[in-house]
Order: structure tokens, then C-alpha cells, then sequence
């Protein structure tokens, strides 16, 4: 009988180490070994390539690695061949009783081989999940986790007395990469473990190996290959995901990520159908539209202001036809609704989530899991001990509680200013746009080219809407970098605080990126512009640009649908395949190899040294937050947007097996982390859902014509319909009273005099006793707007709140087998007891009497 132990190879790369984990198996009367590549001195060997540290770095990354390595008394090295240039693996076995005792201290729980009936309901519920299941099968790939699971084992925590199963592999991984964190590479308190020894540069990386290849003719079946095959394929984009294969390959913190993917673009399939609905009610109203009508009809001959000093002159209402009707399909009576039915599908959305994750810990043995302990970062450590080296040298001052205080506040007003100067350049760039919209709408109306005059609009709109998306991209990824460079100066103390605040300051910056242009589109331009003969100026002569008269709703609308496609097709799906790709081609360059002789070097290379070439593993943040902005721009201007959840639906279709193929062929396979939710990802998408309700109340209320038109209709139309709407939304100006060099150069651009030009606003008109003023319309509508968002903003939270109340978070066939679970539990561990008992009384029956002694009284007695 064999015993399972677990491997690690530790690479030697530029004078630093590499360490790398995989799962063997040894017979165990086998000694375990450490082998060293080249020599023991081989941390900063002189025929490695490209070696960076000096002198003295050099000797205390030997002296490190060598304490490490001592240390590592469990562990025992040796050293094999290498085929990779300038580069030296480490190879470490961890015996099996270490790996038993390492499990008993991490309190891992493991399956027992005792199991117990799984119920699924009563037998109706139970006949009704078999149909499913069988109807649905073709969507299932084809791992055993799909099949129907009548039985389960019942899962203890790890104990040697216990019979339990065979390690997973990502537990195996996960044990001996605690073991090599924890042990203490020199002398020194304040540095333990590979964490410091990665910090340092001892060593450059650690992962895991993979289980084997993907291709081939002779390739043996591994869970790589099949999670290859029946996962991170295009061709089977319409099947589930194979979640409990990628749980058992990657870790369950990979695992729930997926799995709270997956339920996502399964939510968005109902968002993106009502979405498509609302769209086609709008393109099946357009001609019955009374307003657009109203515009197109050319007999109303209105006459409009200019849009720009000089250079404009006064147009026809009839102009903005097209940009009427495009605006009514998203600008309609449906799209409220729409906005309620997505409040209620983001509290949906959240509870199913809580539902799947609830079963999904019940799956993996997560219900009474406990965060491990949070060791000290490598960069905390080191920071303390300079701290501490200071202040022996130096006199104190102040004591430490204080000198600890005022770093924390220093930080934190720090990381406020910087965070504010941030948001602050962002403000900047939407500014530099606007003014850029202003100055090429202005040129675009002196061209000389009647095909430039006449598609000002159109030009402006998509020019502006591809600027901000390609400075979307830019700042993004600037935005990152500043944000880890922020969280690494305030030197948090365990890895959990620094991803926490990293992750809020990265949201934080990338969501004011993202979100900015919109917000200014939506609820600020055309409302700071003043009127004609008073208009309001930036910069000396540049005046603010006005909406169109359908509102500002169609140009939101433009800058999403841009938005949302661009950054999702260039930053997320481009970028994530073209750069590995160019990588790989500079890597090639860089061999002087041709593709032939790249591929059969590649064959001949170990399992550990093909890894070695792999992009490392940096974390499930960046995936997170491409999501979490793409629900911000489903959930909070939905309202504007209705097709937004059949575009990320569309996406993340591709999204998942684009990330599959990632995780699988092109990353080094990550530590297997253990986890039983996803964090504070899940109060961000909280947080965004409750946001939404507001944004999308304010969108409907003041962006939209809704709320005037709901006015009009009930309050000043004569006959209750839409008729006289258009008239009734435009004020009068006097061309006499416009300010000096502002008038249009060309008064007769319509071939004829005009002394009364309209404008759209509520306001008295000219020959009125207050001219110009708001009127008391304007004060109506604006009394009207504000109560929709009140009523619609307390209506939407409360029917989401009844939702989040109606349904469990834990569903009623987890919650009765993890009820039975606890009590087989109790009854075996019973059972032990009494067996433990018995066995003592019956050693005891057999032993040799013992002279009896003397009662504590008596001895008290003696000794006094």
C-alpha cells in the first residue's frame, strides 16, 4: 500500500528561488528527499543568467535559503537534472505523518468514510428534480459531480484516528504550502516563512504544478485535460460549468468565483429577454408616438434657437426627427417598469446567490468553516523591524500607542488626498471633453462642407463617446497600479487586510473612471447652460452645450453602448487574449527559436519546467472587478439602457470560457485557498443594487421626459392625451435680446427673417411682465419629479426588502441535512466514546492488580 505525500520543486532563477508544489505518491518506507539543482551555494551561483544582486544581497540570500532549508526539518532535498538555462529546481516531499499532523492543526475537514442517505424533499419535490435533471442533462458536462447524489459522506475534522479518505490534491497543496509559510528562515522573529523569502527576493514565485498535458495523442486522463475538454472549450459555451472539478483542481476560492459567475449570466438571461421586450415595445410605439410625431410634422414650422454663438443659426424642429424617435426606444412608459423589474432582479439575483453558496458549503464540507489564522505579511514584518531598529537607536519621544496613531492618521489622510486627486483628474478628462465637444461643434458648423454641417450631432456624439472609452482604458489601468501603490505604502499587517483595502481603493477609482462621463450625461449636461441672451460661458467664450430637444437620454444611451462593448471587447476579452499571446512571441524572439523548434524544446521539458514558463497567477481581483462594473452598468442606468443585460449576458458567455482556457492552459496553477463566501465582493454588489434603485429614480425623473409628459397629459392637456406637448415644452425668446456678438452670422440661413426663435425650457415669454423667468409650469414638474423619486425610490427598496425577506437565504433540504449531519456526528463520536471506554475497562480486567494506594487524606496527613 501506498501513502500519499506532496512534492514541491523550488526554482533557482536569476540567483532567486522558484517553489513550485505538486502531489506524488511514495511508498512509505521511502525516505524523503530535497534535491538542489548545480550546487548548495546556488542562489546567486555565478553561471546563472541574468543576475541582478550584488555582493551582499547575495550572501544573505544564501545564508537565508540555507537557514530556510535547515529549518525545514520535515523536509528533506536532493537535486536532479535541468534543461532550462540559468535556472535550478528544488525538489520537497512531506512525509505522510507530517502531513496528518499539519491537517489535525488546520482543523481541515475531511471525509470520513461513513455515509449517510441524502434526502431531496418529499418524494413529489424528488420526482420533479429527476425530471429536471434528466430533461437538462445535454447541458451537464460529462463529469461524475453530475451525477444524482443519493448518498454522502459524513465529514469530521481531520484526526489519525479517524478512517477517513484520501487527500485532495488542493488540500495536499495547501498543507505543505502552510508548513514552508510558517517555518522561520533565519534567526530573526520578524522573518518567517516563503512569504518573506518571495518578499525578499530569495525566491520569485510559488504554484503548484499542473496535473499533466492537454493535448496529445497518448495523453494520460487527468483532471486537467478534462477540465480542458469539458470546460475551457468555445463549443460547449451552452453547458454548465463543471463547478466541483474546478473546486477540487483549483481550491474553493476559485471555485466560488466561478460558481458566482456562472449564477450571474444565468440571472441575466431573464434581465436580457425583458430588456429585448422593452426595446421592441419601443420599436413597435415609434409611429403611434404622439411627441415625435408632433416634431417630424413639418407643417408645426417651429422655428429653434441656434446652438452655438455665430457660427449656428437658427434650425427647424423638424431637424431632430431621427433623433426623436431613436430616443422614444428607450424613452417610454416600459422603461419604468423595466427599472422596477431590475430593483427586484438584483435582490433576486443577491438571494439566489446566498442559496447556491449556502449549498455549495454544504457540498464541500464549508458549513462550520472558520477563516485560517492571518499570519503577518513579509513587508509588515520587515516594516516593524526597522521600525523597532529606529527606535532602539534613537531616543523615544513619544510612546509607541501615539507614534502608531499618528501613522494611521498620516496614512489615512494621505490615502484620502491621493484618492481625491484621483477623482479629481477625472473630473479634469470629462471636463477636457466636454470642451472638446463644445470647440468641434462649433468648427463643424463653419465647415464648408454641407456633409459635416448636416451630421454635426451624429460626429460630435461617437467622436466624444470613443474619446472617453479609449481614456476609460487608460486611466483604468493607471488606476490600478496607483491604488496597489497607495494599499502598499499603509503596510497592512495580514494578507486579507492588504486585498481588502486594495480591492476598495481599486473600486473606488475605477468605478469614478468608469461612471463619471455617465453621471455627467445623465443628470448634468443641459441643465448649467442658462438661456438665449443669457447663456452660461466656461473659459472665457466657450458655452456649455445644450441636449438635444428629445433630452440627453439617446447620447447616455450612445456612451454605455460604447462603454459597455468597448471596454468589455478591447479591455477584457482583447487584451486578455492578445497579450499572453504577444508574450509568448517576444519569449519566442527572445529564444531564437522558430515555431518548430519552440514546440519540440517544449516537449522535452518537464512538467515542472513547462509550469516555469506559464504567466503567473495574480489573483481573482482583476476578474471580480470587471464584473462589478459591468453589473454597475447593467443595474444603475438601466433605465436609459434596456439592452445593457442582453450585452453582458453576451459577454460573459464568452467570459467564462475565456477565463477557463486561462485558468487551464496559460496560468500557473494558484495555491489552492480555502474559502466559504466571496467576500466583500458580495457588499459591493450589495451596496450597487441599493444605489441603482436612487440612480435609476433620478434618471427616470429628471433625465427623461416621463415625468413632463405624465404632467401634461393629467394636468394642462386639454383633451388628457399628448397632443400640444412639443408647443407646450418650448419658450419664446426675442432675437433682439440676444448679447452682443452672439446672434448668428447668418440670420437668413432659413430663408427668411426671424424675430421669435423657441427654445426648450419653462419659462415666461418675452412680452410677459417677469420675461424669461421660470414659469409656473417649471416649478410644477420639478415638485412632481422629486416626489416620483421619493415614492418610486421607497416603493422599489420596500418590495426589494419583502423579496430578501420572503426568501431563505439557506435552502430547506441543506438546512434539514445539515441539521442530520451534526446529529450522525454527535452519535459517532458517541459511539467512540463508548468504545474508547469499553476498550480501557477490558485493559484494565486484564492487567495485573496493582497495590493499592494510600487514600489523599492519609498523604495529607504524613505530610504534615
Amino acid at each position: 500500500m501506498t501513502q500519499t505525500h506532496t512534492a514541491a520543486f523550488l526554482n533557482l532563477s536569476s540567483g532567486v528561488l522558484v517553489l513550485s508544489l505538486t502531489h506524488l505518491v511514495i511508498p512509505p518506507s521511502s525516505l524523503v528527499f530535497l534535491y538542489i539543482s548545480h550546487c548548495s551555494s546556488l542562489p546567486v551561483a555565478p553561471n546563472l543568467s541574468g543576475s541582478r544582486a550584488g555582493p551582499a544581497s547575495a550572501s544573505g540570500h544564501s545564508c537565508c535559503s540555507r537557514n530556510y532549508t535547515e529549518v525545514l526539518f520535515v523536509l528533506l532535498c536532493f537535486c536532479f537534472q535541468n534543461k532550462i538555462p540559468g535556472v535550478g529546481f528544488l525538489k520537497i516531499h512531506a512525509p505522510w505523518n507530517v502531513l496528518c499532523r499539519e491537517a489535525e492543526f488546520m482543523k481541515l475537514k475531511m471525509p470520513t468514510k461513513k455515509k449517510y442517505d441524502v434526502s431531496t424533499g418529499s418524494n413529489v419535490v424528488e420526482k420533479i428534480n429527476l425530471f429536471i435533471h434528466k430533461v437538462t442533462a445535454p447541458l451537464y458536462p460529462k463529469v461524475e459531480e453530475n451525477r444524482v447524489q443519493t448518498e454522502k459522506h459524513l465529514s469530521y475534522p481531520f484526526s489519525r484516528e479517524k478512517q477517513h479518505l484520501q487527500f485532495e490534491t488542493f488540500i495536499l497543496v495547501l498543507v505543505v504550502y502552510e508548513i514552508i509559510k510558517r517555518t522561520k528562515c533565519t534567526k530573526s522573529k520578524y522573518t518567517m516563512g516563503i512569504s518573506s523569502l518571495l518578499a525578499n527576493g530569495v525566491y520569485t514565485s510559488a504554484y503548484p504544478l499542473h496535473d499533466g498535458n492537454i493535448e496529445g495523442v497518448n495523453v494520460e486522463p487527468n483532471d486537467r485535460k478534462l477540465l480542458y475538454e469539458e470546460w475551457a472549450s468555445y463549443s460547449i459555451f451552452y453547458k454548465y460549468q463543471p463547478i466541483g472539478l474546478i473546486r477540487k483542481y483549483f481550491g474553493e476560492k476559485v471555485g466560488l468565483y466561478f460558481a458566482w459567475l456562472g449564477v450571474y449570466t444565468q440571472m441575466l438571461i431573464p434581465a436580457a429577454i425583458v430588456g429585448v421586450i422593452v426595446f421592441l415595445y419601443g420599436c413597435a410605439t415609434v409611429d403611434d408616438n404622439i411627441p415625435s410625431m408632433e416634431i417630424c410634422d413639418e407643417r408645426n414650422n417651429i422655428t429653434m434657437c441656434p446652438l452655438c454663438d455665430r457660427a449656428c443659426s437658427y434650425w427647424k424642429l423638424t431637424e431632430a426627427c431621427g433623433t426623436a424617435r431613436a430616443s422614444h426606444l428607450f424613452d417610454n412608459t416600459a422603461t419604468v417598469f423595466f427599472s422596477i423589474f431590475m430593483a427586484l432582479w438584483a435582490t433576486m439575483f443577491m438571494e439566489h446567490w446566498k442559496r447556491r453558496q449556502m449549498r455549495l458549503n454544504y457540498i464541500w464540507d464549508l458549513t462550520g468553516f472558520e477563516d485560517e489564522e492571518n499570519h503577518p505579511r513579509a513587508e509588515y514584518e520587515f516594516h516593524v523591524m526597522q521600525k523597532n531598529l529606529k527606535k532602539e537607536a534613537a531616543s523615544k519621544v513619544r510612546s509607541s500607542q501615539n507614534q502608531t496613531l499618528l501613522t494611521m492618521m498620516s496614512t489615512a489622510y494621505s490615502d484620502l488626498l491621493l484618492c481625491s486627486l484621483q477623482i479629481f483628474v477625472t473630473f479634469s478628462i470629462v471636463f477636457g471633453v466636454v470642451l472638446y465637444r463644445i470647440s468641434i461643434k462649433t468648427a463643424l458648423h463653419m465647415s464648408s462642407t454641407s456633409t459635416f454641417r448636416s451630421n454635426v450631432r451624429a460626429t460630435v456624439k461617437t467622436t466624444a463617446a470613443v474619446i472617453n472609452l479609449i481614456i476609460i482604458i487608460i486611466m483604468d489601468e493607471i488606476y490600478g497600479v496607483v491604488a496597489r501603490w497607495l494599499t502598499v505604502m499603509e503596510v497592512p499587517k495580514t494578507d486579507k487586510s492588504f486585498e481588502e483595502r486594495l480591492i476598495f481603493k481599486a473600486f473606488i477609482l475605477k468605478f469614478a473612471n468608469a461612471f463619471t462621463p455617465i453621471v455627467y450625461l445623465a443628470f448634468f449636461r443641459g441643465r448649467l447652460i442658462g438661456r438665449p441672451g443669457n447663456y452660461f460661458y466656461v473659459i472665457g467664450s466657450y458655452r456649455m452645450e445644450e441636449c438635444a430637444h428629445a433630452g440627453c437620454l439617446m447620447e447616455l444611451c450612445i456612451q454605455l453602448c460604447i462603454t459597455m462593448l468597448g471596454k468589455q471587447l478591447i479591455q477584457n476579452n482583447l487584451f486578455e487574449i492578445g497579450i499572453p499571446k504577444l508574450k509568448k512571441l517576444i519569449r519566442r524572439r527572445k529564444s531564437k527559436r522558430d515555431s518548430k523548434q519552440e514546440e519540440e524544446f517544449h516537449r522535452t521539458l518537464a512538467s515542472h519546467e513547462k509550469d516555469h514558463f506559464l504567466n503567473p497567477y495574480v489573483g481573482l481581483n482583476p476578474e471580480y472587478m470587471e464584473m462589478i462594473i459591468q453589473f454597475g452598468m447593467v443595474t444603475l442606468f438601466v433605465a436609459s439602457f434596456p439592452l445593457a443585460p442582453l450585452f453582458a449576458l453576451l459577454n460573459n458567455v464568452i467570459e467564462i470560457r475565456l477565463d477557463a482556457k486561462k485558468f487551464v492552459t496559460e496560468f500557473r496553477r494558484p495555491i489552492g485557498a480555502r474559502a466559504k463566501d466571496i467576500g466583500i465582493w458580495y457588499n459591493l454588489l450589495r451596496g450597487l443594487s441599493k444605489v441603482a434603485v436612487i440612480v435609476n429614480a433620478f434618471v427616470i425623473s429628471f433625465t427623461s421626459d416621463f415625468i413632463p409628459r405624465l404632467v401634461y397629459q393629467y394636468v394642462y392637456s386639454p383633451d388628457g392625451t399628448l397632443h400640444g406637448f412639443v408647443n407646450h415644452t418650448l419658450s419664446y425668446f426675442n432675437v433682439t435680446d440676444f448679447q452682443p456678438n452672439t446672434d448668428p452670422l447668418d440670420p437668413l440661413h432659413l430663408g427668411y427673417r426671424v424675430d421669435i426663435c423657441r427654445f426648450k425650457d419653462y419659462r415666461d415669454p418675452p412680452w410677459s411682465d417677469t420675461p424669461y423667468e421660470l414659469s409656473r409650469e417649471f416649478w410644477n414638474i420639478l415638485a412632481a419629479r422629486l416626489a416620483f423619486v421619493i415614492v418610486f425610490q421607497n416603493v422599489v427598496m420596500l418590495m426589494s426588502d419583502f423579496v430578501d425577506w420572503l426568501i431563505p437565504d439557506i435552502p430547506k433540504d441543506i438546512s434539514v441535512q445539515i441539521h442530520k449531519e451534526k446529529n450522525l456526528i454527535v452519535e459517532l463520536f458517541m459511539k467512540e466514546e463508548q468504545g474508547r471506554r469499553l476498550l480501557h475497562k477490558r485493559q484494565s480486567n486484564q492487567s495485573p492488580q496493582q497495590p493499592r494506594s494510600r487514600p489523599p487524606s492519609q498523604i495529607q496527613t504524613n505530610n504534615r
